[in-house]
């Protein structure tokens, strides 16, 4: 094979050089700390709950919520829409709840946060049928396909003009993936593909810093495996393909490496310091926040040294310059749902989504009907 001239070699490497400038000026690191809020699951009590995350996001002077999916139940109507003072004369059927609960959603848990971007994700409530992967897409594409989003989707692949349930973005050298684990077939053969790929540039990227990796399910082998990826075999052998891309993007790629989940309905920390991660390449930070409204689940045994249920609330995320980022558990207390959202819902709900909105204190969950 020809060798190039040295000049030709030294062009392409000014070149490579540019390049990498260039993407370093394009996506500057920040010089102040920064924040954003992240929980999910909010079905259940999640038209309560979730105004008062509103204003977690405003006094921490969020630079956007991040949901990770389970929006509204599907399955059966949700407590919260039961309790709206329009539906307790004349309760809706199934069928009418579902043509209305993501209309539902919109409106009571999306416009709380005013002016605040919202951050989308996806969660095996929303593919429970009739409802599907697609229908979800389609309703939810103006936070699918936001400016940030699209620039970032077509900067990644041209060619790619298609809105999806996983998305990739970068916000001051912080890398952000929402991956789509919300049904059993995922993680499928084009969203690895598309993952590894883009994971790939963002590790040779030296304007990024930290991948920060978001997704409904937890990945598999972490606490509490009977609620995870764990649930499939097709789960459990691209979970752990994923958790090993990060342990890469970590250990080769020298980047700093978060993984946030829901779908378990408490509060963990350290989500992944199990005896499996530790004797299969090593423990990730994670946390599990599926705390924004749905029925409070009890925790696993064991559990890691911080883990909480019985709670509402959302992680406060600090990114400090150099990409470090520290997250606090900011708890919602009954006395923290908006005025406005107790008058509309009464107080007898509100109190019941904190005392009886559970399947762990052994207080039997009262039907919605005592309130009607």
């Amino acid at each position: 094979m020809r060798r190039r001239p040295r000049h030709v070699l030294i062009l392409l490497a000014v070149l490579s050089c540019c390049g990498c400038l260039l993407q370093a000026a394009q996506n500057p690191p920040a010089t102040q700390p920064w924040t954003f809020v992240v929980s999910g699951d909010a079905r259940n009590c999640g038209d309560l709950v979730m105004p008062a995350i509103a204003e977690t996001a405003r006094k921490g002077r969020a630079a956007f919520y991040w949901h990770l999916g389970d929006l509204r139940r599907s399955s059966s109507p949700d407590e919260d829409i039961q309790s709206q003072p329009e539906h307790r004369a004349a309760p809706l059927s199934l069928a009418d709840y579902q043509r209305v609960e993501w209309d539902d959603f919109i409106d009571s848990q999306i416009k709380p946060f005013g002016s605040i971007p919202y951050m989308i994700g996806i969660g095996n409530h929303e593919v429970i049928p009739p409802k599907t992967r697609e229908e979800y897409v389609a309703k939810f594409t103006p936070w699918l396909d936001t400016p940030t989003l699209r620039a970032q989707r077509l900067k990644d692949s041209p060619a790619d003009d298609r809105v999806k349930s996983y998305y990739h973005w970068i916000d001051r050298g912080i890398g952000f993936y929402f991956l789509d684990n919300a049904s059993n077939d995922e993680f499928d053969d084009v969203q690895l593909a598309w993952f590894e790929r883009t994971m790939a540039r963002d590790i040779t990227d030296p304007s990024i810093t930290t991948i920060v990796a978001g997704m409904h399910k937890p990945l598999p082998d972490g606490y509490n495996t009977g609620h995870s990826m764990n649930e499939s075999s097709i789960g459990t052998q691209t979970g752990r393909r994923v958790y090993a891309d990060l342990l890469n993007a970590r250990n080769d790629g020298r980047k700093r490496v978060y993984v946030l989940a829901s779908h378990q309905h408490f509060y963990m920390e350290e989500a992944y310091n199990t005896p499996y991660w530790k004797d299969h390449g090593g423990v990730l930070p994670g946390w599990v926040v599926g705390t924004a409204g749905a029925v409070r689940y009890a925790l696993p045994t064991p559990s890691p040294k911080v883990a909480m249920t019985n709670v509402y609330g959302s992680l406060l995320a600090t990114v400090r310059p150099g990409g470090e980022i520290r997250f606090e558990f900011k708890k919602i207390n009954e006395g923290d749902i908006p005025s406005a959202v107790t008058k509309r819902y009464g107080k007898a709900f509100v109190h019941w989504c904190f005392a009886n909105n559970t399947n762990v204190t052994g207080v039997a969950r009262r039907v919605y009907s005592v309130f009607r």
